[in-house]
Parts: C-alpha cells; structure tokens; sequence
C-alpha cells in the first residue's frame, strides 16, 4: 500500500509518500516541502499570528494536494513542536484538521525521540549496539539513547534551530555576545536532562540527524566508507566549535554559498550549529554519523508495525 506522512514542523510542512508492506522498509515515492518558519510568526504571548495560520493552511493544502496526486492510501498527519506550544495551538489544530477532513496526530516531544530514534535503529541496524541520538528541528532538540528499538532514555529539550534564533540571534549577522549567550542557555538547558543518559552504558554509536545536522555535517565533516561500498558522513564536534565564529560573522544572504548550506536554513544554521556542538560537548560526544531516516520514516514504521499485527490478528 502507499502511505503518505505529513509532517509539519517549526521551520517546514513535508509530505513523504512512500510505498509498504509488513516486513518491508518503505520505499519513498515522492518528497515535497514547503518552508514556512512558524517562529516568525509568533507573537508576544506565545500564539501563532493569523498571517502564518494562513501560510500553514498553504503548505497543508499543498501538501494534500501532492498526497491526492500519489493516490496515498493513508495519510499520516502529524504535527511537532511549534503547533504544539503554541497559545492558541487548539485553534490553529482545528482549523488544520478541518483542512484535512481527519485528525491531526499532535505529538510530544518524548514521543518525536522515540520515533526518531525507531527509524535510526531499523537503518543502522543491531550491530550498532548502543545508539546515542541527537536530533535538532526548528523548535526542539530531541535526544534518545539505548540498545533496543525503544530507547532507555528519551528527552525534548527547546533548543530547536528557529526558537533559538528567534529567542538569542535576532541581528544578522549575530554579535559575538549573543552566541556566548546562546551557548551558555542551551548547557544550562541540556544539564537539566543529562543525568538521564550519563546513567546509561557508554553509546557504541552516535547519529545525528534532522535536515540542519545533515547540512552541517556537509560543511564541516567528511565522508568515510560504510558498508557494501556505501559511503557515511561524519561530523566531528572539534570542526564544528571551530566553524561556529566564522558563521556568525557571515550575514545569512552570504551563508546559503557555503556548502551543504541551503537556502532555507541560512538564518538558522548559526542557532543549529551552537546548539549541536552544546549538545555534543555535554554528552562527551567527539563525533557522529548522520543517518539519512529521522521522524518521517519512524512514522511509517511504526506504522506498518502496526499494520502487520493488525493482519496477522
């Protein structure tokens, strides 16, 4: 069958479709994405402005509209952490499920690590063993960890890319001040859910992934051959620490010439970047590998998982 998976986030509104089966890795048949940055439209107190409830209904429209092209079976509707924060997210969710014609799965931070982490295990597989994950989006930065496909640890800190820019970075290019700043918040942020992994056995595996993780890690990493002749990327935290001064004193039109560095995450590459290397250097992580699967893909595996006991009861 042909699934499809909508997935509106803090910085995009994708839509995966992909064709399953019980037993079977999903098989992506087409990939669309509209860039809608919901942090810019926040208000004083916390709510989303009309001006991007209306961009949001846009991007979901489009989004059905590809879903309706693919002849998607099912359409798996989800939303992460800025529809969820948000002051009036009730409304802006019903207006959304109004749209849709079927409810929208709203999930938790816990719940975003838990998937995440679901979709890097079935790609790196058992011989990883202990697998630490880290997963920055627009609004959160998702961390999860263990040996088995349901992690021992999952946490949602708010360090995502767009709040942190948003919240510490609003000058382009941002003052050295700002980003000490920054990086001061997120330690003392990721301090608070520390003890939670340092209880764990040390990880025999580090991934990272998320679209800003992946376009760092083509800026400052390097390829190393994986298995069957396959290549991975690696990221390591002495390369990023040492690239974050000389983002910041780019201005955001300058940053998308860099490589790996795309249009769309010019402004919060900065944000993504302080944040990781925070994360990293907390956690005692030297360097990572990216995993090309990440929320979107635990969706639809859990869902086929689930789908198979369905046909098998």
């Amino acid at each position: 069958m042909r699934l499809g998976v909508l997935d509106i986030g803090s910085n995009t509104v994708h839509m995966l479709a992909a064709d399953v089966r019980p037993g079977g890795r999903p098989l992506a048949t087409s990939s669309d994405r509209s860039i809608l940055r919901l942090m810019q439209y926040l208000t004083a107190d916390g709510a989303i402005a009309e001006e991007g409830i209306v961009a949001l209904e846009t991007a979901v429209s489009r989004a059905r509209a590809v879903a309706e092209t693919e002849g998607v079976d099912a359409l798996l509707a989800t939303a992460t952490s800025a529809v969820r924060e948000a002051r009036n997210g009730a409304q802006v969710i019903a207006r959304i499920e109004a749209l849709l014609g079927q409810p929208l799965q709203v999930l938790v931070g816990e719940t975003e690590a838990e998937l995440t982490f679901l979709a890097v295990r079935r790609w790196f597989g058992w011989s990883a063993g202990q697998i630490l994950l880290l997963d920055i989006g627009g609004g959160s930065l998702e961390i999860a960890a263990g040996g088995e496909e349901v992690p021992d640890a999952a946490a949602s800190v708010p360090l995502g890319a767009g709040r942190l820019t948003v919240q510490f970075l609003p000058q382009d290019p941002p003052g050295e001040a700002d980003v000490e700043r920054l990086r001061e918040y997120a330690t003392a942020t990721l301090a608070t859910v520390l003890p939670r992994f340092q209880a764990l056995p040390r990880p025999d595996h580090v991934v990272g992934s998320s679209k800003a993780i992946r376009s760092l890690a083509r800026l400052v990493g390097y390829p190393s051959p994986g298995w069957s002749g396959s290549e991975r990327m690696l990221l390591p935290r002495t390369a990023l620490g040492s690239w974050i001064p000389r983002l910041a004193r780019l201005p955001a039109s300058a940053r998308q010439e860099l490589p790996g560095i795309t249009p769309d995450r010019t402004f919060q590459i900065v944000g993504a970047a302080v944040a990781l290397h925070a994360a990293m250097t907390s956690l005692g992580v030297d360097e990572l590998e990216v995993s090309p699967w990440a929320l979107r893909e635990g969706v639809l595996l859990k869902y086929i998982e689930q789908l198979g006991w369905s046909e098998r009861d």
